[in-house]
């Protein structure tokens, strides 16, 4: 059977533009990329993704281009997927492409970057979530050639998938917001994770790309920048910072301060629960900087960010105020969010914890370590397995978040922090606080 090569591929990309991988969406004239998992087998929908108006679908099984042949016959689809997704970024040369990976605050330094750099021109950023081996090709596949930006999340949890991203990417420049104890059952321990994300870092030097924005307060990352050129922000008193900034109050929305070597201090008050986005905020700042985004355009966008997806979010609902971080958890957010409930000024102080996924051989260790520096709360709830095997007593336990949802009537008059993997669920339970 005939396959198609990547010159024949992209050619038809152009002339149909818009890519899904999903059979249940099919936009006329798309293109159909059917995917192959452990669990599912795309080719089993490629004639039906035909049939719902897609233009072409490429394919690894020959029976299907036997079947239609508008069929598009390649090794593997996945591989197929990224190489078009790298092709397509070598095409965008007036394209600004800055690649964003870190333990936490990927997701919220994107966005607040693309609010910064979308005051003065176009930009084009991942969505949602979608920053792994399908999600960043399918981002650059929506990019289109104009004099703007691209900011694109990338993540990880195994050693080799920032490098291979990276490759995909080809950014222009590079921002690892920090280093923390995550994903341990793929890294291993924290030596791991700064291996893994700092393959970033070794790329941009590697092709001699323009540089990297570093958080000269963020120790490991200024180890594993050496010789690279960079734009430096940091925190008040960090040496070499050309960004700096600092908490001015955080009760409870952050409100802070920054200062350049060519302005004066500038005041802002952000819609940001947790006095740990000051790290994003100032990775935003030096950004807008390095593109000579107007201070006060900067100063704008920050204030005028809300965030969304169970980050960072605040919700008084008339009968409870709710710090919902529930999108995702490992030990180093959880930690500074602790940290952070701690210094909050309120009364009846709850906590509703979830596990903390994918820490492999450390689980039972790091979960110890959050239930052990508990402190200052009236109740403590934790939801999920790993919590209940080392809970501390009048610590309540729950196997579920459905477990928790019928006592959630009663609860009246609290501040609640809600924190926990997603695949716990506890986003689930603030519509009912």
């Amino acid at each position: 059977m005939r396959k198609t090569d990547i010159n024949e591929l992209y050619g038809l990309f152009l002339e149909h533009p818009v890519v899904t991988t999903d059979s249940r969406r099919c936009p006329e004239g798309s293109m159909f990329f059917a995917l192959k998992g452990d669990t599912f087998d795309g080719n089993s929908f490629a004639l039906a993704a035909l049939q719902k108006g897609c233009a072409y679908a490429v394919v690894s099984d020959e029976a299907c281009q036997r079947a239609d042949s508008r069929c598009l016959l390649v090794d593997d689809t996945v591989l197929a997927l990224q190489a078009l997704a790298h092709r397509h970024r070598e095409s965008l040369q007036g394209k600004t492409v800055i690649q964003i990976t870190g333990t936490n605050g990927k997701t919220t330094t994107k966005e607040l970057i693309a609010a910064v750099l979308s005051t003065t021109k176009p930009v084009q950023f991942t969505q949602g979530n979608l920053n792994n081996h399908i999600g960043v090709p399918l981002t650059l596949l929506t990019l289109k050639d104009d004099q703007g930006f691209a900011v694109v999340e990338t993540g990880a949890n195994h050693p080799g998938e920032i490098a291979a991203l990276s490759r995909i990417t080809d950014p222009d420049y590079g921002l690892i917001t920090n280093v923390g104890r995550a994903h341990l059952g793929g890294f291993g321990d924290l030596g791991g994770v700064m291996r893994a994300k700092g393959e970033l870092y070794h790329y941009i030097k590697e092709q001699g790309k323009s540089g990297i924005f570093l958080n000269v307060s963020a120790e490991h990352l200024m180890d594993m920048a050496e010789g690279i050129p960079a734009v430096r922000y940091g925190l008040t008193g960090a040496s070499g910072a050309e960004v700096w900034g600092e908490t001015v109050d955080c009760s409870p929305f952050l409100r802070f301060r920054f200062k350049t070597h060519q302005t004066d201090w500038q005041e802002v008050q952000t819609r940001l629960i947790g006095e740990y986005n000051i790290h994003n905020l100032l990775a935003a700042v030096a950004v807008g900087i390095r593109f000579a985004v107007p201070v006060e355009k900067i100063c704008e966008a920050l204030a005028s960010y809300t965030p969304t997806n169970n980050r960072s979010e605040y919700h008084d609902t008339g009968r409870n105020r709710l710090i919902v971080d529930a999108y995702n958890a490992n030990p180093s957010s959880m930690a500074v969010a602790l940290d952070n409930f701690d210094r909050l000024s309120a009364e009846h102080k709850m906590l509703i914890l979830g596990d903390m996924l994918e820490l492999g051989e450390e689980s039972e260790t790091e979960h110890r370590r959050i239930v052990e520096r508990i402190r200052g709360c009236e109740t403590v709830w934790l939801v999920g397995e790993e919590y209940r095997k080392v809970a501390l007593p009048g610590m309540r336990c729950f196997a579920t978040a459905e477990e928790v949802k019928p006592l959630l009537a009663s609860v009246t008059g609290r501040t609640i922090l809600i924190k926990g993997s997603n695949g716990m669920k506890l986003f689930q339970l603030v519509g009912l606080l």
